[in-house]
């Protein structure tokens, strides 16, 4: 009778349990790249209000390497409960796909779209000591310099974009690995490298310091953050727009309920008027999107990326 009750008890609490609020620990967010690059700078300062309004730790564990291979692979592995999402931005959710012809993941698949964050063009820099002061300097410099010149990527859309301006402007920049843009943009400070094309976070204080000089972006219009900057058009490369964004992803079975509360998490702290206002000083336009706008996203830059990798031969494997 004794072991009868206890089954039964233990039963009885199983729906109990099931029916347990999220989030009920700590929720991890696994960044592609190193401390100090653009998407590990943006979940920093999501991370403490997101931690107000979930109730629970919120922890930023950098994987980087392999282009954000290997923290796609991670999450997409991961249990589909909601405490182990990806902040995935362009390059691994969409470029990835278009340039290795196997990965250990697919965006549509293994993942379960959850909210973009931000959307921002990126950058042209070059240190500011190089004799460099438009991009029609850089490109004759780089052609008096074929044997020096050089450029930092971190990600597919760095490198797929670089590409696209050496095409355009007959120049032959040899691609250095980093990863993360961070990493690029100290390398651009040092000397390292002469140029990089990143997204923009990473080089917002080096540019207010005076550090490096900013050539184009890439975006249809001149940035608020940098009116004074040109863009790609007007600098002389037109058909150089390169829209970017970054966005929360979870294993594709993550519950539809989870998915849900984090999306209005998401929706909610980048439209907080403290989040916003960080994010314009670092060239960041927030969205907090649904989850079906994202999808639709993925689909169309997919399509769009893959294209273009085909038309420009653009292999990583």
């Amino acid at each position: 009778m004794k072991k009868l009750c206890f089954v039964l008890c233990a039963m009885l609490a199983l729906p109990a349990a099931a029916q347990d609020p999220y989030p009920g620990k700590p929720i991890r967010i696994v960044v592609g790249y190193s401390a100090g690059g653009g998407n590990d700078i943006i979940v920093r300062v999501m991370q403490p209000e997101m931690q107000k309004g979930l109730g629970q730790t919120v922890i930023v564990e950098n994987r980087p390497g392999a282009q954000g291979i290997i923290a796609a692979e991670l999450v997409a592995k991961a249990p589909a409960d909601g405490y182990t999402l990806l902040m995935g931005p362009s390059g691994p959710m969409t470029i990835n796909p278009a340039t290795y012809s196997k990965l250990p993941y697919h965006p549509q698949r293994d993942f379960a779209p959850i909210s973009m964050i931000c959307s921002f063009p990126l950058i042209v820099v070059v240190n500011a000591n190089l004799p460099v002061k438009n991009l029609r300097d850089l490109v004759e410099y780089a052609k008096a310099n074929p044997g020096k010149s050089n450029y930092a990527s971190s990600a597919g859309v760095f490198q797929l974009t670089t590409e696209l301006f050496k095409q355009k402007t007959g120049t032959r920049f040899e691609m250095i690995p980093y990863k993360g843009s961070g990493e690029s943009i100290q390398a651009v400070i040092a000397g390292q490298v002469t140029m990089t094309i990143v997204d923009p976070a990473p080089a917002a204080g080096p540019l207010k310091a005076g550090t490096i000089r900013a050539l184009a972006v890439t975006s249809a219009g001149r940035h608020p953050t940098w009116p004074e900057v040109p863009t790609m058009a007007e600098a002389g490369v037109p058909d150089m727009e390169v829209p970017v964004w970054t966005a929360f992803f979870a294993p594709v079975k993550t519950p539809p309920a989870i998915v849900a509360r984090l999306q209005k998490e998401v929706a909610r702290v980048v439209h907080l008027p403290e989040i916003k206002e960080r994010f314009a000083a670092m060239g960041l336009v927030p969205v907090g999107s649904s989850s079906e706008e994202l999808a639709r996203v993925v689909a169309r830059d997919l399509e769009k990326y893959t294209a273009v990798a085909k038309a420009a031969n653009i292999k990583n494997d």
